[in-house]
């Protein structure tokens, strides 16, 4: 049997036998890139040695998986003791005769090399060991076996153990590879890891041998090189205060003598001359690639080359314009805009803008009985992708001119904000929704979806508007509350003022309660809490959604229940973010953690809360004056009925989401069949005039909006415009 491959006998077709790290440098070498030479001691030589001492069924016993992490670090020292004999003759006279090649003596990095790692669909670089600088045979010999014992760490175990990898499927390959005597060295990614850009090339690079560089033990030089031109983008210099050398016993590090401390340790001309290389390397591979590079007496040398496996999306560089197109109006970051965080989604930005300034319209018509509020008066733009209020300022004098009258009417009409709310907004928002969401979608014409998705956006933001004349009451209620308690009531003694709001049921507080009562009730059937806490989160809910098990169909109606009454409660408005109901995963994260006994009762949390509000109310009242108790006694009933209602009122301002984003995606289906979009989600990066018949494909303008956005969403917009 044949344990040795030189590194020219194998490509990427031979993972099995020579692992990841292998099969790239063959592959490597084969291209004719500039590899030091080396072998590989491949997978059939560590089965043979597994065989030939019986360590299969000790290895896969020590090695399944355990309930607690720490088992791992016995079994790994059980194991790794298993490899301490020598190998066999055979195999040692085949090792000797490839190192005899390479030199008498020389130095050689011995690198582990499993078949799963450096996988584009796995990350398992740095799992296994590696040994620099070792010379002679016989440290060879045990660099190899140290290798394979390695692959019993405990940390490789664990990793292999939460990626569902049966222990005996696995294997391991050596890479024997001659050292460069190095000046310097570093890492490479052909794509930008931090941005995503695979235009740009980034190089890190320290004096010395480049295994510090790769732990993060040492202060590196970067580059950043746009790789189509080989301009060099952006340079670093660190302050390199040490380095890793040869030692007589593999490497130690040193400090860099003082002249190279600050020096550059490539010119701006070789680290466009390595980028190069670096993108000869990703076009042989097809892929982004993470690389290891040397630099010995002028020339680079590629260590190891692996695919980039988590590389973030590509994003445009963040903005820093902030101008806005009439520098006369004001521009604020307010109100609705406390709930859109990010930039907007395209086709979310097109609806909601005259959206908001029909909503105000509206409100004000109702009250005033006049259009008070004029189309240019106020709207919902975006600056560079985030939305603003928008005030023209005569407009603005003329709203706060009027706002007092409004909210008189309102009172005189025989009611209060509040009862409006109840009364008309939220009964009116909930018809329309329901109304829409009663409808066959699959039988209405694109354009029919269209017009009601513009009309439930609409009566949310009608609604939200609603929601906005009642959050001021609330909040100043609680601010007239606190002062007033703590110039003449409060003693050093008693609770902050927000002690007397607390512990009141809200929408907020059941939502959550529901869920708790899920997570009791799974309690109660052992097997269904073991499947939620161990399933993958969207098999589990498969599952249940289709097993005939009735303990599991009766979970997942319960779970649908709950979605029915919570689902479209949201936290950013923009509806190309999932709502709870059509992407329930992170409701099934906390579900599992209250499973799991982690979360705290709801329950118990809020009868704690109002027991302490009922104690202090007594307390306080009892040594009050009759004057002082009467204001305190009203302010807290104030406070008290409107905190709860302004939860309430929040929370439903999602309702339409649901059915929104069904109809939403309905549209992005049949623009995917007609090859306008690649996937029904990239419907929200689309214009209201892109939407129809017979358009051409979009998709590279979907993907550049999503580049932009997601440089858009490292700025931090200004709270008002112009500054």
């Amino acid at each position: 049997m044949i344990f040795i491959k030189q590194f020219d006998q194998l490509g990427s077709g031979d993972i099995d036998q020579a692992g990841g790290k292998g099969a790239n440098l063959g592959e490597l070498t084969r291209a004719g890139l500039p590899v030091p030479p080396g072998f590989v001691v491949v997978t059939a030589a560590y089965r043979a040695y597994v065989a030939g001492h019986q360590l299969a069924e000790k290895v896969a016993v020590l090695a399944s998986p355990k309930d607690d992490p720490a088992g791992y670090d016995e079994a790994s020292a059980q194991i790794r003791a298993l490899f301490g004999d020598e190998v066999s003759d055979t195999l040692r006279t085949e090792i000797a005769d490839a190192y005899a090649a390479l030199g008498e003596d020389v130095p050689v990095a011995v690198r582990s090399s499993a078949t799963a790692e450096d996988l584009p669909e796995a990350s398992f670089a740095g799992q296994q060991d590696t040994y620099l600088n070792v010379c002679g045979l016989e440290d060879l010999l045990t660099a190899v076996r140290d290798c394979w014992a390695s692959l019993w760490t405990a940390r490789a175990m664990a990793y292999r153990a939460r990626q569902g990898i049966d222990p005996a499927s696995v294997s391991l390959a050596v890479v024997v590879q001659q050292m460069v005597d190095a000046d310097s060295a570093g890492v490479m990614f052909t794509a930008n890891p931090s941005n995503g850009r695979r235009d740009e090339t980034v190089i890190s690079a320290a004096w010395g041998l480049g295994e510090s560089v790769v732990s993060g033990s040492v202060n590196t030089d970067n580059f950043v090189v746009h790789t189509p031109d080989g301009t060099v983008l952006s340079s670093q210099t660190a302050d390199k205060a040490v380095m890793t050398v040869y030692a007589e016993q593999h490497t130690q590090e040193v400090p860099v003598p003082a002249e190279q401390r600050r020096r550059p340790v490539l010119s701006e001309s070789e680290a466009a001359e390595l980028a190069a290389s670096g993108i000869r390397i990703e076009e042989h591979f097809g892929a982004p690639q993470d690389i290891e590079w040397a630099r010995a007496n002028g020339h680079f040398f590629i260590v190891q080359a692996r695919p980039i496996t988590a590389l973030p999306e590509v994003e445009a560089p963040p903005p820093t314009d902030w101008s806005v197109p009439e520098p006369t109006a004001m521009y604020v970051r307010a109100s609705i805009v406390e709930q859109l965080p990010d930039p907007l989604s395209p086709l979310f930005a097109d609806m909601i803008d005259g959206a908001v300034t029909r909503s105000l319209q509206s409100m004000f018509r109702e009250l005033l009985n006049e259009d008070l509020i004029h189309d240019t008066d106020v709207g919902l733009p975006t600056i560079n992708g985030y939305a603003y209020y928008r005030y023209d300022r005569s407009g603005m004098i003329r709203l706060l001119w009027k706002t007092p009258k409004a909210f008189r009417e309102a009172f005189g009409r025989g009611g209060t904000l509040q009862a409006r709310w109840r009364t008309y907004s939220h009964p009116k928002y909930r018809r329309i929704v329901t109304d829409w969401t009663a409808r066959n979608i699959s039988e209405l014409s694109t354009d029919e979806l269209l017009a009601g998705v513009q009309e439930l956006v609409e009566a949310a933001a009608e609604y939200y508007t609603a929601v906005q004349t009642i959050i001021p009451a609330a909040y100043a209620s609680e601010m007239f509350l606190a002062p007033f308690y703590d110039a003449v009531v409060r003693t050093k003694d008693d609770p902050p003022a927000q002690v007397f709001v607390l512990g009141f049921d809200s929408e907020p507080i059941r939502a959550e309660k529901s869920l708790y009562d899920l997570a009791t009730w799974t309690r109660g059937h052992q097997e269904l809490a073991e499947s939620l806490l161990t399933l993958p989160a969207q098999e589990f809910l498969e599952r249940a959604a289709t097993s005939n098990d009735p303990v599991q169909h009766e979970w997942h109606m319960r779970f649908q229940a709950h979605l029915s009454a919570y689902g479209h409660m949201v936290y950013n408005l923009d509806f190309m973010n999932p709502v709870p109901a059509d992407d329930p995963i992170p409701l099934l994260q906390t579900l599992r953690f209250f499973v799991s006994g982690k979360g705290a009762d709801p329950y118990e949390r809020q009868r704690r809360f109002a027991t302490r509000r009922e104690e202090a109310t007594a307390a306080v009242l009892a040594r009050l004056d009759p004057v002082r108790a009467k204001g305190f006694r009203r302010l807290v009933r104030w406070a008290q009925s409107a905190a709860p209602i302004r939860e309430d009122a929040l929370a439903d301002v999602g309702l339409a989401w649901p059915q929104v984003r069904r109809m939403l995606l309905e549209i992005g289906r049949r623009l995917q069949q007609a090859g306008v979009i690649d996937e029904p989600n990239d419907v929200f990066w689309l214009h209201l005039t892109e939407i129809g018949e017979g358009l051409g494909s979009l998709a590279d303008q979907v993907e550049r909006r999503k580049e932009l956005w997601r440089g858009q969403r490292r700025a931090t917009p200004p709270q008002l415009l112009p500054k």
